[in-house]
């Protein structure tokens, strides 16, 4: 049973509007709501996503966290979370060259070093499998995804950490994609065993291999479509999907040069200016 009345819905997704455009931080939707579900989360989600959208901007694909066993054991969730990618999310950088980013289109921004899928015919659950994500697939490129908060991570008085109803609420703390390295062939590359070195101003902070995302980063993909079934919704042709992170997240700030470095696949090189 829902604690929300759709005019709340409609207040707390422009809150989550207005914070993005403010860089101003809210106070968790959870504490002001005790009786919070997931599926709140995902309405007030889903009623931000039409603000985006009725201000011109365009999906052009989604994200899926809280692939880890760890980070949903912290979150007290056995399923990861998922969010709407927008174009004004992406980022694309040139081989050789180290891209921009502004700072100031982030609050908290922090970096996550993942595979992004990019369909090339639809995936409609129910019942979808790997097997059919690998068929879909045009190709898998290496991405970074740039999360943030809008909803604070930790409470202002209690320090309390944000819970995964917050999360989802706030687009599953999506920000920002960037793409730009090698294109592969999701059936002759070993997805799991593709890695990265993700380095911070010349020293290596993370390292991984997308076998940390489930076991195969196509599954999340799989595990999507399967959950946008009962919404009525499906993954379209064309649209990229982040698989989730296979690094801990890494702050950012003005000044900071990220390297990202997955062997064969090539790098990204950005910085926050």
């Amino acid at each position: 049973m829902s604690v929300f009345t759709e005019t709340q819905i409609q207040a707390l997704a422009r809150e989550l509007d207005q914070s993005e455009k403010s860089r101003v931080q809210i106070e968790h939707f959870s504490k002001r709501f005790s009786g919070m579900t997931i599926e709140d989360g995902y309405r007030i989600n889903r009623a931000w996503v039409a603000l985006q959208r009725a201000a011109g901007r365009q999906i052009i694909g989604h994200k899926i966290g809280l692939t880890s066993r760890a980070m949903q054991q912290s979150s007290q969730i056995d399923e990861p979370d998922f969010g709407t990618l927008f174009d004004f999310m992406r980022y694309d950088c040139t081989p050789g060259q180290v891209l921009d980013i502004p700072v100031n289109r982030f609050i908290a921004p922090r970096v996550e070093v993942e595979l992004a899928f990019v369909l090339k015919s639809e995936l409609r659950g129910p019942n979808v499998t790997l097997e059919q994500v690998l068929e879909a697939t045009d190709y898998v490129t290496p991405a970074i995804e740039i999360i943030d908060a809008r909803i604070e991570q930790f409470d202002r008085h209690t320090k309390a950490m944000r819970k995964v109803f917050d999360t989802i609420s706030d687009n599953a703390a999506n920000a920002g994609i960037v793409l730009g390295a090698k294109r592969v062939d999701p059936h002759t590359t070993d997805l799991p065993w593709c890695g990265a070195i993700l380095r911070l101003n010349n020293v290596v902070e993370e390292t991984g291999l997308a076998a940390g995302v489930q076991g195969h980063p196509a599954i999340g993909i799989a595990w999507l479509a399967n959950k946008l079934a009962p919404w009525g919704e499906h993954l379209q042709a064309g649209e990229i999907v982040l698989a989730g992170s296979f690094t801990k997240p890494v702050p950012a700030k003005a000044g900071d040069v990220f390297e990202a470095d997955y062997g064969p696949l090539g790098q990204l090189k950005f910085r926050f200016v």
